[in-house]
This record gives structure tokens, sequence and C-alpha cells, in this order.
């Protein structure tokens, strides 16, 4: 790559501070001024799918002229180069916005709404916007198993825009998506000395990224690093110790977000620490890698050690089924270069790019990491047998990304080198310009095009954010809410009786209501999001105890009460159930169907790999009203421990 546009250390690191700053600020302000705006929803009008259009052609009309003609060459006005740097830095922000942002401005809901994993993720961000501690998401007194940098930095955030956490949700995930996005181009810029190539790989990888994962926002901000760091891993292998910093930032800051990319990426430099070493007979590579991993390993331990600590304490662990997952996916290599797609063009590119230059340190970098990822994938296969998996299923993602950033490489060897080598005699200054003019003209359509399909993509995903219930018991949809509606009335009347959320535990299966109301959870949605520290298999099997148990020598609340307590953990104190109050209590004796409790089973290697089975409480062991405050709320039963204050079988309007 030419080192015109490559910047020095300090340049670097200044970048590096601007950039995803600059691109966080300019897709909260866009996203602010979008909410100004009356706009109807995604699923029921086109009107925000052109808009997203038209915005993403914009976008990569303005990049596309500036780059080429930067490209051009010659003498660039100052007026000229502050505009290029400017729009390129900031291109990916506002193809975040343009794709994502833009098809979600009339809800206050994300990609997914609360559908599955998106309820534990609002849960999580709900709490951390309660608590600057780095609390478990759903187990009180108990410290975080689950990453937790990016729930706390959103947080953060909605301490700051005074909002709650599960409506920061959709802010932070486009804030923090523009802000790793942005970053890719002064790193990019420093790796290959080409402004132009350093924005279309942040443009490609960021399209691709909101295409292939626009439901973990957070998983996305450490994909988007792993081919960069497969480069700078190479050169601090090599003997740089600024590179060597860059990829003990990047694994220990990557540790605490998201740790499957993180292992696999730091997995692939400890075999190219290897390789290297083998083949120049040097202890420098290893040396290298001994600094990067011990500076990765403190940096993780700010929020893994609290963890790490409880469990050396010999805190009893269970029940964490976090591997326990095999899709369709997961029993297949990915192979995007195969695919009819532009998508697919583009990385075959890259895939011949690399085979072709693998003695490049670069190119070498990327495709022996490729290679490490694809072995995850076999390995995850294998390990089946086991009873666990590698969930190589999400793989793909970097694997796409990996040769995606190849194909950019390939591209602009081609430009620069390619036709030239091919055609030493006919190939002119000036026919490289024309080159160069049609390579631009080629990729922007290309890329207005993929840039467009995201919305139409994502669009069941996008639905679900309008027809989910949000937190205020409203449909961005304006259809009629489910029973979501009556969770502001169900924690009015919970903290009616003196229980604050952050030291209240809620024994419930709607899992929605603690993703909108930060109440600890006696037991978790499912046991693959569980914390080890929770024991959930433990707790489901008490849970079922208590519920059978109450049909006879529970059946006395007194009784029932001190059974709640004879365990280890916290006891519930409030139970929320599905039913009618008075029907239940009439008929309850005779059918044993009192009070309904869905629990989550972990069934792997079935697929789907949970199942629900419900368990029914005896109305009788509530029937005190010294203990507990039984209240219908539309659909639901209420029973709060009570401090006296009222009295039982209300009934809410």
């Amino acid at each position: 790559m030419s080192s015109t546009d490559r910047l020095g250390r300090r340049g670097t690191l200044a970048a590096m501070a601007l950039a995803p700053v600059a691109g966080a600020v300019f897709t909260l302000v866009f996203w602010f001024l979008a909410k100004q705006v009356s706009l109807p929803a995604f699923s029921t009008s086109m009107v925000t799918r052109a808009l997203a259009t038209a915005g993403s052609a914009a976008v990569l009309v303005v990049v596309g002229v500036l780059l080429a003609w930067w490209m051009r060459g010659g003498a660039i006005p100052h007026w000229r180069r502050a505009l290029t740097y400017t729009a390129a830095y900031l291109s990916p922000a506002a193809l975040v916005f343009s794709t994502t942002g833009m098809p979600l401005s009339a809800t206050r809901l994300y990609i997914d709404g609360l559908q599955v994993d998106q309820a534990f993720r609002t849960q999580f961000l709900s709490r951390m916007a309660q608590t600057t501690s780095l609390s478990d998401m759903n187990y009180i007194d108990m410290p975080t198993y689950y990453p937790p940098t990016w729930f706390w930095l959103g947080g953060r955030l909605a301490n700051l825009l005074g909002m709650p956490g599960w409506e920061v949700y959709q802010p932070w995930a486009l804030v923090s998506i523009s802000a790793a996005a942005c970053l890719l181009v002064p790193v990019w810029q420093r790796l290959l000395g080409s402004l132009p190539a350093a924005t279309a790989i942040a443009l490609v990888s960021t399209c691709l990224m909101l295409q292939l994962g626009p439901q973990e926002p957070y998983a996305i901000i450490v994909a988007l690093g792993v081919p960069a760091v497969s480069v700078i891993a190479r050169r601090a292998l090599g003997g740089s110790w600024f590179a060597t910093a860059g990829v003990a930032i990047f694994l220990g800051v990557s540790a605490t977000i998201y740790t499957l990319f993180t292992a696999l990426a730091a997995g692939s430099v400890v075999v190219m620490a290897l390789v290297l070493a083998a083949a120049s007979k040097n202890w420098r590579p290893i040396a290298h890698l001994v600094a990067a991993g011990t500076g990765s390993v403190l940096i993780a331990l700010i929020t893994w050690g609290p963890y790490l600590w409880a469990t050396a304490q010999n805190r009893e662990r269970s029940g964490a089924t976090a591997m326990h997952y095999l899709p369709g996916e997961g029993a297949e290599f990915p192979v995007p270069f195969l695919a009819a797609s532009i998508v697919g063009v583009l990385c075959m590119v890259g895939l011949v790019y690399l085979v072709i230059h693998w003695r490049r340190p670069a190119e070498g970098a990327l495709l022996l990491v490729l290679l490490c990822q694809y072995a995850w994938c076999l390995a995850s296969m294998v390990f089946t047998v086991g009873g666990v998996t590698l969930l190589g299923f999400r793989i793909e993602m970097v694997v796409a990304l990996q040769l995606a950033t190849a194909g950019v490489m390939g591209f602009a060897w081609i430009r620069r080198e390619g036709l030239r080598t091919l055609y030493p005699d006919r190939f002119s200054a000036r026919a490289q310009q024309a080159v160069t003019v049609a390579l631009v003209v080629v990729l922007s359509f290309a890329g207005v095009k993929y840039a467009q399909d995201i919305p139409t993509h994502n669009q069941e995903n996008i639905d679900y954010a309008y027809s989910d219930t949000d937190g205020y018991g409203e449909r961005a949809d304006r259809f009629a809410p489910n029973a979501t509606q009556y969770y502001a009335q169900i924690d009015q009347e919970i903290q009616r009786h003196g229980h604050n959320p952050a030291d209240t535990v809620v024994l419930a299966d709607e899992t929605r209501f603690m993703s909108f109301h930060p109440y600890y959870g006696f037991q978790a949605f499912t046991s693959h999001y569980a914390n080890p520290l929770g024991e959930f298999d433990r707790r489901n099997a008490a849970i079922e105890d208590w519920a059978t148990r109450s049909w006879d020598e529970l059946a006395d609340p007194t009784t029932f009460d001190a059974a709640l307590h004879e365990p280890a953990w916290r006891a519930p104190d409030v139970f929320i159930f599905r039913g009618d109050l008075e029907a239940e209590r009439d008929a309850a004796t005779e059918t044993k169907t009192g009070f309904k409790l869905h629990l989550a089973e972990d069934i792997y290697p079935n697929h789907p790999n949970v199942r629900f089975k419900g368990v029914f409480f005896n109305p009788d062991s509530f029937a005190d009203e010294k203990l507990w405050d039984l209240t219908q709320i539309g659909p639901f039963v209420v029973v709060t421990r009570v401090s006296g204050e009222a009295g039982p079988g209300r009934v809410v309007d």
C-alpha cells in the first residue's frame, strides 16, 4: 500500500481519540433530531425506508466523489483536505444512522424489540442504569458474570440523558456502533497508509455487521476490530512495542465486552506467535506475546476481578449452560465467498488476494487468523461429542468481515498495481485515473445497493421494535398494547409496600417486567445467560419443590414462608403470576392448578434448546394478610410481602 496518507504515531493516537467521539456525537445529534419529527412506523409505511435509502446514497456518493478526487493526486487545498477527512471519518456513523437509526426513528425500542435475547440485554442495561457497581443483571448481591462494559457505559448515558435503561438501548446501540466504526478509519489509515482504502474498509465493515448481527451491538464493536488486530498483532510480534500495546488494549477491553470474539482473537495471536517464533527461530515473538497477554489480562481484571474473586472464595456454582446451543448454522462452515451477492464477490476477491499475497506480513496475518476462525468452527462441531459447543455459528460474522476486509485490500491492489502488472506497456497515469474513477463508481453503486437492502434484510427484526409494547405501555405502530401495559401498575403496587427495586427480589416468568423495571430476579430468564454463582438448576429445583409441597405440608402460609427462607439465597419478596385471583382461589383445591409459573429447562442437544415447564402454587400458601398482599392487576396476580399497611385480595382497575 502507498504510504502517502500514513499517520504518525501521535497523529494516529489523536485521530483514534477524535474519530469515535465525533462519530458518537454525530449519531446522537441526528438521532435526537429524528425523534423531533413525527414519522410513520417502519412496519406500516415506506417513508422511513425511503429516507434511509436517500441518506445512505448521499453518504456513499459524497464520500466516493471526495475520495476519487483525493486519489487523483496533486496538490490538495486545505479546505478540500479538511472536507475529505471530515467526510471520511464521519461516514461510518452516517451510514449507521441512515441504515438502522432512521428505520427505528419512530419507536423507542431497538432492533428485535424485547424478543428472546433482547429481553436479557435490556434487563442488564436497566440494571446498569440503576447502579454504577458491577452487579449481576438478575441475581442480587452477586458480581456480574456477563461482560459489563458496554452495558455499564450505556447506563451512564441513560443517567446523562435522564432516560430509563430500556429506553437508552436504541440510542446507545447506534452511538456505540458508530464510535467503533469511525475508529476503524484512522486505524486502517495507519496500517495501510491510504485514506480511501481505510474509509472503504470501515464502510464495508459497518454495512456487513449491520446486516449480519445488528441485534448484538457490543458483539459488533469487538468484531469490527478483529481484522485490524490481526495485522497489528503481526507487527507486534515482529518487534513493535507500539503495536504490542495496541494488541494488549484491544484484547483487554474486548474481554470486558464480548468474550467469544476476544477468545478467538487471543487464540489467533497465540498461534501467530508460535508460527513466527518457529519460522524465525527467535524468542522475540513470544516475548511480545507475553507482554500483550499480561497487559490484556490486567485490563480484563477490572471487570472480571469481582467474579473471579467470588469463585476463589469457593462459592457454589452450577447451572450455567452458555455453551449449550447448536443451531443449523453451527453445523456448517461459513463460506461467504460463494454467495451470489455483492458480499460474495468481495469475499472471493479477498480470498484470492490473500492466497496470492500470503507471504506479505499483513496479508499473511489476515490469512492465518482466517484459518484460525475456520479451525474454531471445526472445533465447535467436534466438541459436541463432549456435550458442549464453542458457539461456532457466531463466527460467520468475523469470517465474512475478515474476507471482506481483504477484498477491499484486493481492489486497492488491482487499482494500484494489478493492471499495471498485467499491461505494463498500456497502463499510463491517465489510464490509472480512469480505472480509479471506474472502480469508485462501480463500488459506490454496489455500496448503495447493499446499504439500501439493510433495512429490508432486517425488516422482521425492525418490525418487532414497533410491535412489541415498550416500557411506557405503548406500541410504536399504534396498535393496542399487550399485557406489558400493566407493568407500571405492578411496579407501583410493589413499591407501595416499601419495596425498592434496588433491594427487592421478584419471582416471575414475566421476563420483560424486569427488562423495564430493574428489580432483581429470584431466577434468571434461562440458564444460558445465568450467572454460574446463581445456581440456576438448584433454584429451579427449589421452585418446583415449593410449588409441589404447597399443596400439602407447605399449605400453611407460615410454613411456606419458612421454606422460602431455607435455601442460602435471598427469598422472593414478590411473586408475579398470570391468572384470575378469585377463580384460582375457588378452583385451586379441587384441581391443584392454582397460581402458574413457568420454569425454563435446558434440553440441549435438542434444537430449540429450551423447554418451558409449568408449576403450580397453592393460593392457600399465600392466604395470610400479615405476610402477603394479593392483588389482581390486569391478567396478573401480584403477591407482595407486606409490612401491614394493606389488606389482601385487592383488585386494581
